[in-house]
């Protein structure tokens, strides 16, 4: 797939983004070498090759899963809160 000028222009146009001529030809040529690239990842067989998460095959080291915070803050936040009642924060009604 190759893009023309008046394709460049038009998508110009509904991104309302003002692009000169002499923008539209680099534009262009741009998007077009980007599909070409699209094109060789395309034709590469991949049948038989598992999905990668990650191009690195890696593990997260992870913390322990511990509480950090020795004090309890619940009544200093909830002092602040525009409605709180029985340690829960009250919110208004959305769903009738």
């Amino acid at each position: 797939m190759s893009l023309n000028l008046d394709q460049v222009e038009r998508i110009a146009r509904l991104a309302h983004i003002e692009i000169s001529p002499a923008e539209a030809a680099q534009t262009r040529d741009r998007l077009n070498a980007i599909f070409d690239l699209i094109e060789q990842l395309q034709a590469v067989n991949t049948a038989g090759i598992a999905p990668m998460a990650h191009a690195v095959d890696v593990s997260q080291r992870l913390r322990a899963d511990v509480v950090t915070e020795t004090i309890d803050r619940r009544e200093v936040f909830q002092a602040i809160a525009p409605e709180a009642e029985a340690g829960l924060y009250l919110v208004p009604r959305v769903i009738e």
